[in-house]
C-alpha cells in the first residue's frame, strides 16, 4: 500500500507503520516526530530553511510543569537543564535613578513549581539531536500542494518530487503553510491582540552577566539580556499599536526602518540598540496574534502548536502548549491504532480546554509586558521594589498574575509512555 512501510515485528508478523509528514522542524515538529517514531509510526520532517541555525537563536521561552516532565520522558532533561538561561536578576532601568532589581526566581514563584527558561534555539537543537538518527529530515524544501483523497495525502514540494503519506501534520508556526493550503487564508484565523514583538542580537556592550535589564514608556518596552558565552545579548522590543503595521514581513530593511520609526525618539540604551540593529542578521519581527480555530484537524491533516492554537508570541506558554499538543497528538494516534478519525477527534477533545484557557491569558499578559500608562509603569516599579520583602504566601499570589500559563497547562491530562506501550504494534 502506497504511503505505508511494512516491517517485521519481533514475532515475525508484518506490521504496517503509517508514514506521517510533519511540516516544520522548530520545536513541536521534532517533538512530535520523536513520539510518533517511538510509538511505531514513520515520520518525515520537512523544513523550508536549509540551515536550522540552532543553538541559542530566538528568544527565551518557558517550559512549565508537565513539559519539564515530558523532557524527562524524552531523555533530554539533563541537556535542557544544562542549557537553561542563567538570568538571576531582573532590573527595571530608570534613567537618572538607581534601577529597581528583583531576583528572577521570585517573579515565577506563583507560576509553576517546575519551571525552566531556555533559549528557543537551544531547545530546538536538543530535540532535533534527539531525533535525527531515527527520523527522516528534509531541509531546504517546503510543501507546495496538498491533496487528501480520503485514503492518503498526496503532497507536492517546491523542490523535491511528490510523495504520499497517511497523515500530514502542520507544525509550521503562526504563518503555517499547511493551514493555508488545507484550512484557508490565515486572515480567517489570526486574531491580533494589539501588540508586536521584535528580537535581535547585539554585542553585550553593557557586559551583562546573569541579568536582564529593561526600560519602559507607555506603550513601548525594551529589554536585553546576555546569551551563550555572554559575548552577545538578545534585545527584545515590545510595543502596542491599534492596528496591524503595513510592511513586508520578508523585507528586513523595511522591518529595520519600522523599528527606527517606532523607537527613534527614546533614550536610555535605545539609540545604541538601533545602531546595532543595522548589523543584526537574526532580526525577528511579528505581531502578537492568537490563532483561533474551531477545529485544528481536517480529514487526514492536523495542526499542532502555533499553527493551530498560538496563544500569542511573548505572552507565555506558547512553546509549552506546542510540546503538550505534539505529545497528545502522538498519544491519541497510537491509542486509536492509527485510525486518524478516532485519533484526531480525541486529540481535539483532549486539548480543547487547554487551548481555551490559553486564549484568556493573552489580554492580561500583554498589559503586564507592555504597560499602557505611566501609572501602570509606576505600579510595576513599586511592586518590584517591595516584592523581596513580602511574605512568601503573598508573593505567590501576586506572581500568579491571576492565572498563568502553567495553570493552563495543568489542564492537560498526559498518559505516561509506559501506559501507551501496549498500543504500539
Amino acid at each position: 500500500m502506497d504511503g505505508w512501510i511494512v516491517v517485521e515485528s519481533g514475532g515475525g508478523m508484518p506490521v504496517e507503520r503509517p508514514r506521517v509528514l510533519i511540516s516544520g522542524a522548530s520545536v513541536a515538529g521534532p517533538v512530535l516526530a520523536y513520539w510518533l517514531h517511538r510509538f511505531g509510526f514513520r515520520p518525515t520532517v520537512i523544513e523550508r530553511v536549509a540551515d536550522l541555525r540552532v543553538g541559542g537563536g530566538g528568544h527565551a521561552v518557558d517550559l512549565f510543569g508537565p513539559v519539564v516532565e515530558l523532557m524527562d520522558w524524552m531523555g533530554v532533561l539533563p541537556e535542557v537543564e544544562q542549557a537553561r538561561t542563567q538570568t538571576e536578576v531582573i532590573a527595571l532601568a530608570r534613567p537618572g535613578r538607581r534601577p529597581v532589581e528583583v531576583p528572577a526566581e521570585m517573579l515565577s514563584e506563583g507560576v509553576s513549581e517546575r519551571h525552566i527558561e531556555i533559549m528557543r534555539g537551544d531547545l530546538a537543537k536538543i530535540v532535533y539531536e534527539a531525533t535525527r538518527g531515527q527520523v527522516e529530515y528534509v531541509f531546504d524544501d517546503s510543501i507546495a500542494t496538498v491533496h487528501d483523497d480520503g485514503s492518503q495525502v498526496e503532497v507536492t514540494f517546491e523542490r523535491g518530487g511528490p510523495r504520499t503519506f497517511e497523515f500530514l501534520v502542520g507544525a509550521d508556526g503562526l504563518h503555517s503553510i499547511t493551514r493555508r493550503l488545507v484550512f484557508g487564508p490565515e486572515e480567517s484565523y489570526l486574531q491580533f491582540l494589539g501588540g508586536y514583538l521584535a528580537v535581535f542580537t547585539v554585542p553585550n556592550y553593557l557586559h551583562l552577566e546573569n541579568r536582564m535589564v529593561g526600560f519602559a514608556v507607555p506603550g513601548r518596552t525594551a529589554a536585553l539580556y546576555p546569551v551563550g558565552d555572554r559575548s552577545q545579548a538578545r534585545v527584545v522590543l515590545l510595543w502596542r499599536t491599534p492596528r496591524l503595521h503595513d510592511y513586508d514581513r520578508h523585507d528586513r530593511d523595511a522591518q529595520r526602518q519600522l523599528l527606527c520609526n517606532l523607537y527613534g525618539d527614546l533614550g536610555w540604551e535605545v539609540p545604541r540598540l538601533l545602531t546595532e540593529l543595522d548589523q543584526a542578521e537574526d532580526l525577528y519581527l511579528d505581531s502578537i496574534s492568537q490563532v483561533v480555530m474551531d477545529a485544528w484537524t481536517s480529514g487526514r491533516v492536523a495542526l499542532v502548536g502555533d499553527a493551530g492554537y498560538s496563544p500569542g508570541a511573548a505572552l507565555g506558554g506558547g512553546t509549552s502548549l506546542a510540546i503538550i499538543g505534539a505529545y497528545i497528538l502522538a498519544s491519541e494516534l497510537v491509542r486509536a491504532g492509527g485510525d486518524h478519525v478516532r485519533g484526531f477527534t480525541a486529540y481535539q477533545r483532549a486539548l480543547e480546554p487547554v487551548v481555551r484557557d490559553s486564549r484568556m491569558i493573552g489580554p492580561t499578559a500583554i498589559n503586564l509586558i507592555i504597560p499602557q500608562s505611566r501609572r501602570q509603569i509606576w505600579l510595576t516599579t513599586q511592586t518590584l521594589r517591595v516584592l523581596p520583602h513580602l511574605p512568601a504566601a503573598l508573593r505567590h499570589r501576586l506572581t500568579a498574575f491571576g492565572g498563568s500559563a502553567a495553570a493552563m497547562l495543568n489542564e492537560a491530562r498526559l498518559s505516561k509512555p509506559d501506559e501507551l506501550s501496549r498500543w504500539v504494534p
